[in-house]
């Protein structure tokens, strides 16, 4: 229990981390950062688009990131040092950002100011990837067997869902209870809202890194460095691995293709953007329900019916968004949309974390970070269209005002196809492909584990 709290804290200080820097942030910079500069238009164009080039630019270094965590042996094993380094490097960082440079940001010197934030923004991007990896790869580590990893995988996200939620309601509270009036002092009130988010994050950072242990068994004995070369093979070699990060990434293209444009519906649709904070509190109820009931969930139906489920239900709530705008049928395709996520989510973060031992058996290497690196790899990239599909689709359906106005013309037939229709029919091959193609079960990776101490507990006897 000691192990799994320690976890879940780490877990819930790990996103309010991301939605401070991913929600919170973008909108001090549009707000705060530049308030009162001749050129704060500009300035916050800059930052905004040096903020995803950045982001979309390391995506492509996780796989490596996750190779020098794989070859990193310390006393305290390979996870730790990262997630201790990666979490007080990036909180020192997120202070950084919401003090405006320490106003920097709205002197004239533009050119040092754009040249400081690119490398503090590199920094930052660079150490909670490391962390993050390092964070969510620490499952195969911790236990080897599936019910622990379940449960483990569970208390995390409930931490996580406590962390944005907590972070998403309390953040504008926190930004105006240090504000005493005046622009300026509104960013005084970010700057503490960074603070706190900072030491959050650090704080449970250490917490995790003292609570959790990792195991040593005859599976996880240390091999040879793995190269980047090396690190790249592994991954394509891993079949069911890769199935799996094509079917997950498809589903969650449509998912956040819904989710991203679901703000649009309100304004448009239903006409009453005001609802729209419905949404927020459908997702954390939900998470609160399901959350805990995944265990028992996965050890009476098996994953792959619990992620089927929640893929249907999910197209249940598709079809209630297609065919109706009214206030009940938005809720109530709101509850069958976003409450399974979370199922979705464990589902797919159990079989990536066994096919550590599924890649170990085919391959014989084993690569713990390298594997669980494809998770918040995927997550990034859905994430980097989810800005695209909302820009091209309010564009397309002619849904690029504020507010909404009766009477007007809405392109909501063109809305409902891009947002609905297509993501239904992403989330059915994803399906498809998952029941098809993925095959590493509970009952198999038990096998697998069974094959792997039959074999390498045998070499350690012959050694001896």
């Amino acid at each position: 229990m000691k192990q799994r709290l320690s976890y879940a804290l780490g877990a819930l200080g790990h996103d309010t981390y991301y939605y401070a820097i991913s929600t919170f942030f973008i909108a001090f910079v549009t707000g705060q950062m530049f308030a009162g500069d001749p050129h704060e238009d500009q300035m916050i164009v800059l930052v905004t688009n040096l903020v995803v080039f950045i982001r979309l630019v390391e995506i492509i270094f996780d796989p490596i990131i996750g190779g020098l965590i794989d070859n990193t042996h310390t006393k305290i094993g390979k996870f730790k040092p990262w997630l201790i380094a990666g979490g007080l490097v990036s909180s020192v960082m997120i202070i950084l950002m919401f003090s405006r440079f320490f106003g920097l940001a709205s002197s004239d010197h533009k050119v040092l100011f754009t040249i400081l934030f690119i490398i503090a923004f590199i920094i930052l991007d660079a150490f909670y990837s490391f962390k993050d990896i390092a964070f969510w790869s620490m499952i195969p580590a911790l236990s080897e067997k599936n019910s622990e990893r379940e449960t483990l995988g569970t208390f995390a996200r409930f931490g996580s869902a406590i962390g944005a939620q907590g972070a998403t309601i309390l953040a504008i509270p926190i930004v105006l209870a240090f504000t005493m009036g005046g622009r300026d002092q509104g960013a005084r009130g970010f700057f503490a809202f960074g603070i706190i988010v900072a030491i959050v994050q650090g704080v449970t950072a250490l917490i995790t890194a003292w609570g959790t242990k990792e195991q040593k068994s005859d599976i996880r004995q240390e091999g040879e460095k793995t190269s980047p070369k090396d690190i790249f093979k592994a991954l394509v070699k891993n079949d069911q691995l890769m199935w799996l990060s094509l079917s997950y990434i498809l589903f969650a293209v449509g998912y956040v293709a819904t989710t991203a444009t679901l703000i649009l519906n309100f304004t448009f649709v239903v006409g009453n953007a005001k609802l729209y904070s419905i949404t927020g509190i459908v997702g954390f109820v939900g998470s609160i329900i399901l959350v805990p009931l995944f265990p028992a969930l996965a050890k009476k139906f098996g994953r792959r019916k619990v992620f089927t489920g929640a893929i249907i239900s999910m197209l249940i709530g598709m079809a209630l968004f297609l065919f109706g705008a009214s206030v009940p049928t938005t809720v109530l395709g709101l509850i069958f949309l976003t409450a399974p996520y979370q199922l979705v989510f464990l589902s797919v973060l159990m079989t990536i974390t066994d096919s550590v031992e599924y890649g170990q058996w085919k391959n014989g290497v084993r690569n713990e970070a390298v594997t669980l690196a494809m998770r918040p790899l995927l997550d990034k990239i859905a994430g980097a269209f989810s800005n695209g599909i909302y820009g091209f689709v309010a564009v397309a359906a002619g849904m690029t005002g504020t507010s909404f106005h009766a009477g007007t013309h809405y392109g909501v037939g063109i809305f409902k196809f891009y947002v609905y229709v297509i993501p239904a029919i992403l989330m059915i091959i994803s399906l498809v492909i998952y029941l098809a193609k993925v095959k590493l079960t509970e009952k198999r990776h038990q096998e697998i584990v069974a094959e792997l101490e039959a074999k390498y507990g045998a070499e350690t006897t012959n050694e001896d």
